[in-house]
């Protein structure tokens, strides 16, 4: 077992779950960032960093034990298309980690002596479809070889391994082929601990339209990784798919929802639907119930939520 694994499983002997931050693009608009762009959060590593860093320290005060890097969107596609060159790129991504490493020894220096939560640093890795930046995260590709979605993540693993991350989070995965393009890269990376989380359509389908149990079965036998789950995916179809995980998976089950609402890709924004909840806590009690090991919050969730999540759990005691 890796240091990572040891300490995780450590963490998880004295509380019941690892608390995840919230979103990380909701919080930078709700600050006044406007990310109506194709890079999106990424959009801010040139343009205000210290904005960046100051969201996940905040995350760090509502108690979050992993914060996740402004590189969701980044890619360097993306960063192409928008006239930046490959160095730039890769000094982007790298700055991605540095922000959050920076928030994390803030914190633990003004904090060293009130908290010992523990903190690790996870690299955001969105899928191909963020890249292109038309919503085909949440209804997955059509011809787009294995091969192809291999090289898009391993052209960007390798500027992420070069940094003090210590997870990668392979987030918002919306089909089996990208799961298994991912899992073939872990595999030439063994000393490496991740995590792939897939968005979902509802309570037993992945957003292609593939069954979530058959994801989750291709991935039991991948190289490096320790958790599999669902982000950026409607609230009420959480419970069902963590059972369905606990029943055929012994990785840890990370879930991190976002509050049931609808993207809409033209207009790049989310729109209200009648499911659209509020109660991120009374969700988060079901979701332990149900066995998930690590909880958060994805788009429009925000460090309150966080906050009343890890209130709640050191109040209980659980």
């Amino acid at each position: 077992m890796k240091m990572i694994e040891k300490e995780i499983q450590h963490v998880l002997k004295t509380q019941p779950i690892l608390i995840l931050d919230g979103a990380l693009a909701t919080e930078l608009e709700q600050r006044g960032a406007n990310l109506n762009h194709a890079l999106w959060s990424a959009k801010l590593l040139k343009e205000d960093p210290a904005l960046i860093e100051a969201v996940h320290y905040d995350y760090l005060l509502s108690g979050a034990n992993i914060i996740t890097t402004a590189s969701y969107q980044a890619s360097f596609m993306g960063f192409e298309q928008e006239g930046y060159s490959k160095e730039e790129a890769i000094a982007l991504f790298q700055l991605s980690v540095d922000l959050a490493e920076e928030a994390r020894q803030k914190f633990i220096t003004n904090h060293a002596n009130k908290n010992k939560q523990q903190i690790w640093l996870a690299a955001s890795l969105g899928p191909y479809g963020a890249a292109l930046a038309d919503g085909s995260e949440y209804r997955g590709y059509e011809n787009i070889a294995i091969d192809t979605l291999l090289a898009f993540h391993e052209e960007r693993l390798e500027a992420i391994l070069e940094t003090k991350v210590d997870l990668l989070a392979f987030e918002t995965i919306p089909c089996i082929d990208e799961a298994i393009a991912i899992k073939k890269l872990l595999s030439k990376y063994p000393t490496k601990s991740a995590w792939i989380s897939f968005s979902c359509k509802d309570e037993k389908h992945i957003s292609s339209g593939e069954l979530f149990e058959d994801a989750i079965s291709v991935l039991q036998d991948a190289t490096g990784l320790i958790g599999v789950g669902v982000n950026c995916t409607a609230p009420q179809y959480i419970e069902s798919l963590i059972q369905i995980a606990n029943s055929i998976t012994h990785k840890l089950i990370m879930v991190y929802p976002n509050k049931g609402e609808k993207y809409n890709a033209e207009k790049k924004m989310w729109e209200p639907m009648l499911e659209c909840t509020n109660d991120f806590l009374g969700y988060s009690k079901i979701w332990i119930a149900a066995g998930a090991h690590a909880i958060g919050g994805c788009c429009r969730t925000g460090p309150n939520d966080i906050k009343q999540l890890a209130q709640y759990i050191q109040s209980e005691q659980l």
